[in-house]
């Protein structure tokens, strides 16, 4: 009798060794990686969604250079040398001939174009600017130097005002930096 199974023996021996169908989330070879995708996708949209677009301007212009002997020392005493210095108060001009007077009459010290209302007055910088071109037609350059902390926009309008006038017409095409002393 032990050489005999029975029928219900034979029925699970049966089962137990057909090969086995594995659910879809059994599945020991594949990886499910949509959570993972929708975990990166999220991240994705929230670093583009917090990052801040910045935008670059630039300006061309010449470093300062040492002063030189000779010949060119002498064709630069004749020329204008216009330096714009933003103060916290306004801006102080310089020239060859020395500090500008305020109001820019002639040579003398103080603010040349004091602050109005608090805030830096551009139209008298380029009317300041006009009136030393007209002496000098052939001068086409101007330095400006400015106090540490000077906001950007603040040179930009500067530079702005010194080479063209409000109608268009030119004035100091080339406007560098200049470190002081």
């Amino acid at each position: 009798m032990s050489d005999q199974l029975t029928a219900a023996q034979r029925g699970k021996i049966r089962r137990l060794s057909q090969p086995r169908e594995l659910d879809p989330d059994e599945e020991g070879g594949e990886l499910n990686i949509v959570p993972f995708l929708d975990i990166i996708v999220n991240i994705l949209i929230f670093v583009l969604a917090t990052v801040a677009v910045t935008f670059t301007s630039s300006i061309e212009t010449t470093p300062p250079s040492g002063k030189s002997s000779g010949v060119r020392s002498q064709i630069q005493s004749e020329a204008l040398n216009l330096t714009v210095f933003i103060v916290n108060d306004g801006f102080s001009l310089k020239a060859s001939g020395g500090n500008i007077a305020p109001g820019c009459s002639g040579p003398g010290p103080g603010i040349a174009i004091p602050m109005s209302s608090g805030k830096y007055d551009y139209a008298a910088l380029t009317a300041c600017a006009t009136k030393l071109k007209e002496k000098f037609e052939d001068e086409d350059q101007a330095y400006i130097t400015a106090n540490p902390g000077t906001e950007y926009q603040i040179l930009i309008n500067v530079i702005d005002a010194l080479r063209r006038t409000a109608t268009g017409v030119p004035l100091f095409e080339n406007v560098n930096f200049k470190v002081p002393r």
